[in-house]
């Protein structure tokens, strides 16, 4: 069953994924590519974009696979956090598949298990991600799963305490893994002040006295339809991802209660040294970071 429902392990995952060699690559030596840029993009599928009523953007890329993956993409991660909740989006990847309103934790991993799919999740500092690997003809039931996760997460009492357990415990093990340290203390002085330096972690006090409330709290302030995308990509239709998106997702509000709209403080880069020096230590773990431009495209 651990193959099927899983956690994807945060920003170490995505750093493990990115720093992945291509199999083309790895497999010949000293060949040059007999295919131009301009022919690789050209067999690039077209990504289609849908707007639905409430804000919630629907995007595919068709490629006839006979499997499919389709995932919703929320921004809420520890950049829309505070000192006082920081780490609530981490804690609740914690609870993504722990039940829901209608599916208890052994019915969810059964019904993902008979689709012979894979389920998980991971959060960063700018982004939520629930996704499932699944057969292109289980598209339906795989959106529908997904929806009920993002929506009616039961939060039940007894699985917060034992998340925060498992989440305390994980701190322990992620303090001796120097790599993962050095990044945090990499985004700690390059955006010092600025909320991009918080861990997804979030720190050990928050971890002891987040609640169930709290948690709540940060689910209806960014769980929004302007907030998330449901993404897909391999043997799917546009048009029916459209209409399963309306169909579990159209409910979804647009609203803040009081007008009270998140709003990304502005983070800017420091130059700056931070260091730990242990010499009881065989290894140095050492990272840089250099201020780049980002282009934000419209529409």
């Amino acid at each position: 069953m651990a193959a099927s429902v899983c956690r994807a392990g945060g920003a170490a995952a995505a750093r493990a994924l990115l720093s992945g060699r291509a199999p083309s690559v790895l497999g010949v030596k000293g060949s040059r590519s007999v295919v131009s840029y301009a022919q690789a993009l050209s067999n690039i599928p077209d990504t289609q974009i849908t707007s639905l009523d409430n804000g919630l953007r629907v995007a595919s890329e068709e490629s006839g696979q006979p499997t499919c993956t389709v995932g919703v993409w929320i921004n809420a991660g520890s950049r829309y956090e505070y000192p006082k909740n920081n780490g609530a989006a981490y804690f609740l990847e914690h609870l993504a598949f722990k039940g829901t309103k209608k599916r208890p934790q052994a019915a969810l991993e059964q019904e993902v298990e008979s689709m012979g799919a894979h389920l998980s999740t991971y959060t960063t500092r700018e982004q939520t991600a629930i996704y499932i690997k699944a057969q292109s003809k289980d598209l339906p039931k795989a959106v529908e799963i997904l929806a009920d996760v993002v929506q009616n997460n039961s939060l039940e009492d007894a699985q917060v305490e034992k998340a925060r357990q498992v989440l305390m415990q994980e701190m322990l093990e992620i303090e001796n893994n120097l790599q993962d340290v050095t990044f945090d203390y990499l985004h700690a002085t390059s955006y010092q002040g600025t909320p991009l330096s918080k861990s997804v972690l979030g720190t050990s006090e928050n971890a002891k006295r987040l609640t169930r409330a709290d948690l709540l709290e940060y689910v209806n302030l960014h769980y929004k339809g302007p907030r998330m995308v449901l993404a897909a990509a391999g043997g799917i239709n546009h048009k029916e991802l459209c209409e399963l998106a309306q169909r579990h997702f159209g409910g979804l509000s647009a609203e803040y209660e009081k007008d009270a709209i998140p709003v990304l403080a502005p983070c800017r880069f420091t130059g700056s040294v931070l260091s730990a020096r242990n010499d009881d230590l065989p290894l140095a773990h050492i990272t840089l970071a250099v201020e780049g431009a980002w282009v934000e495209q419209q529409g």
